[in-house]
């Protein structure tokens, strides 16, 4: 039980994490081409978890290589599939589109794992939709275009990855495994950000941004993710997560990137009471089996 509550505690840590991140790479990703910047974020995150604990890292486990290679191909893909929908539409919508993650992922446990989900995280899971759609504005604005179309292919893809993860990180060292995520991200990110001529960061600036996002972001969240994966099921760690979308809007709203609207807070609301629904009072839930 104690277990649990710091991995809730964890992930919710995690979404502030990723919030503040976007909003610090709001400007950097302006001056250094995005595909560059992943490519680089990764590839400094990659190598600071090995430097970390070389002998961790080093001393792989059957099937460590196989797995962290597919959890992190789905991630790296999810990320470039993003990008790409970002280009193509708005923001408010991509926000929407991305976090449908947190519907499809209980939904595709239980088509294609035959998990049962239960109905108190599946009310969350709709529940914190509605809101993210609230607090993007962008519920009625929806429509089928191409860039889309790329969301939500993304959704799917981090939908899936939350999965791999609650499958193929039973049992295994929850750092060794982030880090082969984080290192097969790199290679895949590298691929693209070569063959249009890589273009390093131009400036401290950016430098800092890629240096937090690549410690905090990356080694810290998603070591954090993978072992909170081994604890508690996928469908409730994608609720929690999601808080990202509240907190870049409070950090934007506090850096003054974005004004305060009401959709804000009606939509920020709908989705604290999603979470407090799946984890209150005890998180008593257990893992899906």
């Amino acid at each position: 039980m104690i277990k649990i509550r710091i991995a809730v505690v964890a992930l919710l840590l995690v979404g502030f994490v990723w919030g503040a991140a976007f909003v610090l790479m709001k400007d950097a990703i302006k001056e250094q081409p995005y595909m560059d910047f992943l490519a680089t974020r990764f590839t400094v995150a990659a190598v600071a978890m090995f430097l970390l604990r070389p002998v961790v890292a080093s001393k792989l486990a059957p099937g460590d290589l196989k797995y962290g290679a597919v959890a992190g191909v789905v991630l790296a893909f999810a990320y470039i599939t993003q990008t790409i929908g970002l280009e193509l539409t708005t923001a408010s919508i991509s926000g929407f589109l991305t976090g449908l993650y947190v519907v499809l992922t209980p939904l595709l446990a239980w088509l294609v794992l035959k998990q049962k989900i239960s109905l108190k995280i599946f009310i969350g899971a709709v529940l914190a939709a509605i809101g993210l759609g609230v607090l993007s504005g962008a519920a009625t604005t929806v429509e089928f275009q191409i860039g889309q179309i790329w969301l939500i292919v993304c959704a799917v893809l981090y939908a899936v990855h939350l999965l791999v993860l609650g499958k193929f990180g039973q049992g295994r060292d929850s750092y060794r495994f982030a880090m082969l995520q984080i290192a097969f991200v790199a290679v895949v990110t590298w691929v693209f950000a070569l063959a249009d001529g890589y273009q390093a960061p131009p400036n401290g600036s950016v430098w800092f941004a890629i240096v937090f996002t690549a410690l905090l972001s990356t080694v810290f969240a998603f070591w954090v993710q993978t072992w909170a994966q081994t604890i508690i099921e996928p469908s409730r760690v994608a609720l929690l997560i999601t808080s990202e979308v509240i907190f870049t809007a409070l950090l934007a709203v506090g850096v003054g990137q974005e004004p305060l609207t009401l959709t804000m807070v009606v939509g920020g609301s709908i989705m604290v009471v999603a979470m407090l629904l799946v984890e209150w009072p005890t998180s008593k839930s257990k893992s899906i089996k």
